[in-house]
């Protein structure tokens, strides 16, 4: 009887499953691991590797979620010009943050997040990842949950309902009511595509996530086309519109918009892991960034061009009128109805590193994951249950997602990728290497201490004062 081990040794690169060496199984054998490996995806042993074209689309749909109809409204803040410069700035510290990853993954041989910081900062460094990714991740699946809701079942927000689709389409009853269509989404949706071990067995559902984000870009775009041939929209901006202190300080609210629309750190191992030729996640990574920001682009862009300055901060939202071209209705359903299917196929690929990172905080010293049914299945009922709560009886989560972003998103995308340059474990770090570093963890802390600010003293005035703000 043989079994493939984990590696060769613990710091020579796998370059490809087939390079997985076998030993044979005998009473000596100890029948422990050593240490708890946090992939579940080993324990497959008749799995042959996942293609380039599957990590990409897994990738590529962990990177896109909500932040996608947040980006109009930053170019409204930003202005089209600052707007696109900025986006593709952040892509760029992205890559350069995952490559200091990735690179510090590969010397320390850990096949983790997690593993990375617990060999710069030791157990300590991994606990404070795992709070984190943890934070992060429940936050952004239950304002994904939300949107579902808001846009299948409809919303009363500020005492102004807006109907949902299934209610404009049959009417107000009670089995497309809000609490009962976030039942069945979750029973008949969400829950059976997280009974996946593998996060390669959901790459056809985030290659079709990919398409649907395509298509509501696609639809903004023509519309948008459209109404600029009739000429009923206004020239956009260029530049943000700084008129006092106060419009200044408002340019950094986006900052975590733009953070969490990049954070891809924690599924990038578990997606390197399951690769065929492990070698190729610098190119898959380069690869989904670059897809990400050619769509974050141009929704940004023909978002704003249809919408101007009336654009809100959830730009689906700008979905529930009368757009002034013929089949007006059937295209605002298709819109926000694309999109909340996107985001019931992005549910999972989040909830997948929330599980293993929750997992690791819990359980340190157990079996892998998908080697315990039992405890798999615990965790994964008990995660979409907090966030099925969190759904149905957090009033609003924007201003809390404000936070989530200036806080646990930065530290994950971030601050920890450059503080494992900076405490250079293995004596690597070139002297650029570690001025891009400080220069990411400064950047970092100033803009969203300033966004935290900006964003309490916005909550501050709305609770004080509700007709001012």
């Amino acid at each position: 009887m043989t079994i493939k081990t984990q590696r060769k040794a613990k710091n020579s690169p796998r370059k490809s499953r087939k390079d997985s060496v076998s030993v044979q199984i005998h009473e000596k054998t100890p029948l422990l691991m050593p240490k708890k490996i946090e992939s579940s995806s080993f324990s497959h042993q008749d799995f042959n590797g996942a293609s380039f074209t599957g990590a990409v689309f897994n990738l590529s749909t962990t990177i896109i979620g909500a932040g996608i109809m947040s980006l109009p409204a930053t170019m409204k803040v930003l202005g089209l010009g600052l707007g696109i410069a900025v986006i593709v700035f952040v892509a760029a510290l992205t890559e350069f943050s995952v490559g200091m990853l990735l690179r510090y993954s590969k010397l320390s041989g850990a096949d983790s997040y997690g593993g990375v910081m617990g060999d710069a900062f030791g157990e300590v460094g991994r606990g404070i990842l795992q709070v984190c990714v943890v934070i992060n991740n429940i936050g952004v699946l239950v304002v994904y949950m939300i949107i579902i809701g808001d846009v299948l079942s409809g919303s009363s927000a500020s005492g102004v309902h807006h109907a949902g689709v299934l209610e404009g389409w049959f009417g107000e009853h009670w089995w497309n009511g809000r609490f009962f269509v976030l039942v069945m989404t979750t029973l008949c949706v969400l829950t059976p595509l997280a009974c996946f071990k593998r996060i390669d067995s959901l790459r056809h559902t985030s290659a079709l996530a990919v398409f649907l984000a395509l298509v509501f870009l696609f639809i903004t775009a023509a519309i948008a086309i459209v109404k600029w041939i009739q000429g009923t929209t206004t020239t956009p901006r260029f530049l943000p519109d700084i008129t006092d202190l106060s419009s200044i300080w408002s340019l950094f609210t986006v900052v975590p918009v733009l953070v969490t629309a990049y954070v891809c750190h924690f599924n990038v191992q578990s997606i390197a892991n399951e690769l065929d030729d492990r070698s190729r996640i610098k190119s898959v990574v380069r690869t989904s960034l670059a897809l990400c920001s050619i769509i974050y682009i141009m929704t940004s862009f023909f978002g704003f061009l249809l919408f101007g300055d009336s654009t809100l901060d959830d730009v689906l939202s700008n979905f529930d009128t009368n757009l002034g071209i013929p089949f007006s209705s059937e295209l605002n359903d298709a819109v926000r109805m694309s999109y909340a299917l996107h985001l019931m196929l992005v549910f999972p690929v989040i909830l997948y590193p929330l599980r293993l990172n929750l997992d690791g905080l819990l359980f340190p010293s157990s079996v892998p994951l998908a080697n315990d049914n039992r405890r798999f299945s615990l965790l994964t009922v008990g995660l979409i249950s907090v966030v099925f709560l969190g759904a149905n009886f957090i009033p609003s989560v924007w201003d809390a997602f404000q936070f989530t972003g200036a806080t646990a998103a930065v530290c994950l995308g971030f601050i920890f990728p450059a503080a494992i340059a900076l405490r250079d474990a293995h004596g690597v770090a070139s002297r650029r290497d570690k001025i891009l570093a400080v220069f990411m963890v400064v950047l970092a802390v100033f803009a969203n201490s300033i966004a935290i600010y900006s964003d309490a003293y916005t909550i501050f005035r709305r609770t004080v004062s509700p007709s001012r703000a």
